[in-house]
């Protein structure tokens, strides 16, 4: 299980928000890539959840991005607590 503080105002940035129309939230990038990598190598799968966060301005760590790669690669389900920070 992961663990991340992000401000209010960045929500949109984690999970989709139909809302704001355009924009892929890592949520979707996530689901995308849980279809499409399930059963591929967690080295695979890494770099791609990286590029989704540095996309989504997110500050997962290394070992975030193994965990949810392992999960991907092996079709586990992964549990994300999320801090929202400020109003």
């Amino acid at each position: 299980m992961g663990d991340i503080t992000i401000p209010a105002s960045d929500m949109h940035h984690l999970l989709a928000d139909p809302a704001r129309g355009s924009g892929t939230s890592y949520q979707q990038a996530f689901a995308d890539l849980a279809v499409s990598h399930r059963g591929r190598p967690v080295a695979e799968v890494v770099p791609l959840l990286r590029a989704a966060a540095d996309a989504a301005l997110l500050g997962f760590t290394g070992v975030d991005l193994v965990e949810q790669a392992q999960a991907i690669s092996s079709g586990a389900r992964y549990e994300l607590r999320v801090r929202v920070a400020g109003a």
